[in-house]
């Protein structure tokens, strides 16, 4: 089948808009405003090769389309598979920490399997199952925020968030259900922990222009005690199974609150 050259237009246009979006995305508001300490802080990832242990399929790439920038791509597009990346410092889990980080999942649709943000014991090169696994299944000393966008037999839709305990995605510990997509178009993330009250929260905000940030997902839970440490590796993993995506890291923040 051929297409019209207003179709082939539209859709470059689309991709242009898409890229424009992605580099121009205005960051959430940050819980620490001043005299933040910054243990993460790639706005992209240009000389980040160095400062990220990844495994798997995992790489720092240049992004195509208009806009080129480094980019942390967890996933290829390929099938069946994973793959982590951790920061090189380990996160002190005793204390409050908020971590920010603009996402773009994309490629085929429908797409799968989608990304998990981690705090892990296992070490730096933890890497776990593809597919519903999302490259965390079986890294036991862990706590895992996952972005799903694929409903396996547990999960209760193909758009949702779960916090997950000892690497088991079968079995959720909190889930919630943003108003958002997660697979198609660039969002921002934004994780915030509470050490005091053992809070955690995940907002989503869309980067479409006028767009607010939504509490998506509140729990309580000890990440210390979930990881069997008082300090752990900080990070991400992705899955692709039989469908799969590109799965996109575009800027990653942790920051703790200044002394």
């Amino acid at each position: 089948m051929f297409s019209s050259r207003s179709s082939r237009l539209a859709r470059g246009g689309l991709v242009a808009a898409l890229a424009c979006a992605i580099t121009a995305g205005v960051a959430p508001t940050r819980t620490y405003a001043a005299g933040t300490d910054n243990l993460v802080y790639f706005p992209t990832f240009a000389g980040a090769s160095t400062m990220l242990d990844r495994n798997g399929s995992a790489d720092i790439i240049t992004s195509s389309g208009r806009v080129h920038q480094r980019i942390l791509r967890l996933t290829a597009g390929g099938f069946r598979q994973a793959g982590s990346a951790w920061a090189k410092p380990k996160l002190n889990l005793t204390g409050s920490f908020e971590s920010q980080f603009k996402v773009y999942l994309h490629h085929t649709t429908p797409g799968a399997d989608g990304i998990a943000f981690l705090v892990q014991n296992d070490g730096p090169r933890a890497l776990g199952g593809w597919g519903g696994g999302i490259g965390y299944r079986g890294i036991r000393d862990s706590v895992a925020v996952e972005f799903d966008t694929f409903q396996n037999s547990t999960d209760p839709s193909s758009n949702h968030l779960a916090v997950v305990l000892h690497g088991n995605p079968d079995v959720h510990a909190a889930v919630g259900e943003p108003s958002i997509p997660l697979y198609g178009r660039p969002f921002w993330a934004r994780v915030t922990y509470d050490a005091p009250t053992h809070d955690l929260r995940v907002y989503v905000q869309s980067l479409r222009a006028g767009a607010e940030e939504e509490l998506a997902l509140e729990t309580k839970v000890d990440l210390a005690a979930g990881v069997g440490a008082s300090s752990a590796w900080v990070g991400f993993t992705a899955g692709t199974g039989n469908l799969y995506s590109k799965q996109d890291i575009y800027s990653w923040m942790v920051q703790t609150p200044g002394a």
